[in-house]
């Protein structure tokens, strides 16, 4: 077995990243004992304080997808197609919900764990299971269509675009398959380091190009149809003499915009490029584990420690930073109304100022950790927490009235 193997199936794999953060202190810094005798306390999260809830967040409806994970961070974020939202649980249920009331429309119950999805596309729900299965069903009424054995696992939404499946695992493999009946068309391999964070990005296809990072820190582009790489940009260079300064994944959430792409990475720098031939149009020395989302003006992350940020999408300069999050493990950031959302470890959803991050409203989904991105469809915002919970808000306006 090789090393990166031995990481897959490791500890290091199934730990969060609040655990991998302080077993780091408590092993390199010198604050921390082993014995609990000593307590760094700079290593807690951060407690939350009262807000003044200037926006009306309401919750519409919440449901039980199905049991959930002990904070696993596993990829499993509802999608919508504008008609309808779809959920999948660890214990391998998958739904299809009306987002309006959060009535199930059909749920599929499927004899395998799962870990990453549901990607939807071309009348298809697709998911992942924990031990290599890629499971497609119909988007219709949930009947399993075809399954395949991939090899891995994987923690990346799966993505559909053209009568393909497109699926990263986490062997460093960026593999396609036919969306007719799963057979694999191609596969692009690159290096993975012996150690990376717990997570991956998921592949987006920008017309007939497919954009994704990986462990190494390297943004590629790769042609839909047969897997020949267009450009790379190695937006991370690894650097340091230990796995541990070395590490530079690029994990979380991409971002296109036109002819933009937005990436961030680990240990690196978030950054602009340009989709036809990844050349850096400019760069930012920000550290990101979660990726970024974009709206009209604004770039929106999370740093390291938990710092959300908003940068300007033509420069990268500051446009505000928001630390009540620090040491929360906030999801990457998704610009919803006249607000950015992010979830964090206890299900808190929070609610920030898009102008100039305050905070503006308080939900829970749950009572556990919230992982993945919200999905923002139409004038509602999704949430679903790691133990299976999922849930609905809307922002209610208030109705002007004439004097």
């Amino acid at each position: 077995m090789s090393q990166s193997s031995q990481f897959d199936r490791g500890a290091i794999w199934r730990c969060s990243r609040v655990f991998c953060a302080i077993s780091i202190v408590c092993l390199f810094g010198t604050g921390c004992s082993i014995f609990g005798e000593e307590k760094d306390m700079e290593a807690e999260p951060l407690e939350l304080q009262a807000i003044d809830e200037t926006l009306d967040v309401r919750q519409l409806w919440s449901e039980s997808v199905g049991a959930g994970t002990e904070s696993l961070r596993v990829a499993l974020n509802p999608s919508g197609d504008g008609n309808r939202v779809y959920a999948a649980s660890y214990d391998g249920n998958v739904g299809a919900f009306n987002p309006e009331n959060g009535q199930r429309i059909w749920v599929t119950e499927l004899d395998l764990t799962l870990s990453a999805g549901p990607g939807i596309g071309d009348g298809l729900v697709v998911v992942a299971g924990y031990d290599g299965d890629l499971i497609a069903l119909n988007a219709r009424d949930g009947q399993e269509l075809w399954r395949t054995r991939i090899g891995a696992e994987s923690l990346a939404k799966p993505a559909i675009d053209d009568d393909r499946v497109i699926v990263y695992t986490i062997d460093g493999r960026l593999r396609v398959y036919s969306a007719f009946d799963g057979r694999q068309l191609w596969v692009l391999e690159q290096s993975v380091p012996a150690l990376t964070q717990r997570g991956s990005a998921a592949p987006m296809v920008v017309g007939n190009t497919i954009i994704t990072g990986f462990d190494n820190g390297r943004l590629l582009a790769v042609d839909l149809d047969d897997g020949i790489l267009e450009w790379e940009a190695v937006l991370t260079p690894p650097s340091g003499r230990s796995d541990l300064e070395r590490l530079a994944d690029i994990d979380g959430s991409l971002a296109v915009v036109g002819q933009d792409i937005y990436a961030a990475g680990f240990n690196g720098r978030l950054a602009s490029l340009a989709v036809e031939s990844g050349q850096v149009l400019w760069a930012r020395d920000i550290s990101s584990p979660t990726g970024v989302s974009v709206d009209w003006n604004n770039i929106y992350t999370v740093g390291d420690g938990g710092e959300v940020i908003a940068v300007l999408r033509r420069n990268g300069d500051d446009v505000w930073r928001q630390e009540s999050l620090l040491r929360r493990e906030p999801t990457p950031p998704v610009p919803f109304s006249t607000a950015v959302v992010v979830g964090d470890f206890e299900g808190y959803v929070h609610f920030f100022n898009n102008f100039d991050g305050r905070p503006v409203a308080r939900e829970r989904v749950g009572g556990s950790m919230i992982s993945g991105p919200p999905l923002v469809m139409g004038d509602k915002l999704f949430v679903q927490s790691e133990n299976g919970t999922l849930a609905a808000f809307a922002v209610r306006i208030p109705i002007r009235t004439e004097d």
